[in-house]
């Protein structure tokens, strides 16, 4: 397939920006059967948990920030994930 451009990025970024994170992986595998997980919930900021999704036949990276609500479930805390932020950018082989 041939890698996306500009508007097809942006395009994607639209179809996902209300969707999970389990919802945005169903899509991304969707889309291209090789796609690969880089990282999940890796910490480089702070507050700030990243997931990014590598499309190689694509030449697309989707990277998810994401924040966490904390709920106190008596004797333990449980962590409620939401997404922030979506970026859909071109990996470094495309050029369009």
């Amino acid at each position: 397939m041939a890698y996306l451009n500009k508007q097809e990025r942006d395009q994607m970024a639209e179809e996902i920006k209300d969707k999970s994170p389990s919802q945005i992986r169903g899509y991304v595998n969707g889309k291209d059967k090789k796609a690969r997980l880089a990282y999940w919930r890796n910490v480089q900021e702070s507050g700030k948990w990243m997931t990014r999704y590598i499309m190689d036949s694509l030449g697309t990276m989707v990277t998810i920030y994401e924040t966490f609500d904390e709920e106190s479930k008596g004797w333990f805390n449980q962590r409620k994930y939401r997404v922030a932020q979506i970026v859909v950018e071109p990996s470094p082989n495309n050029r369009t």
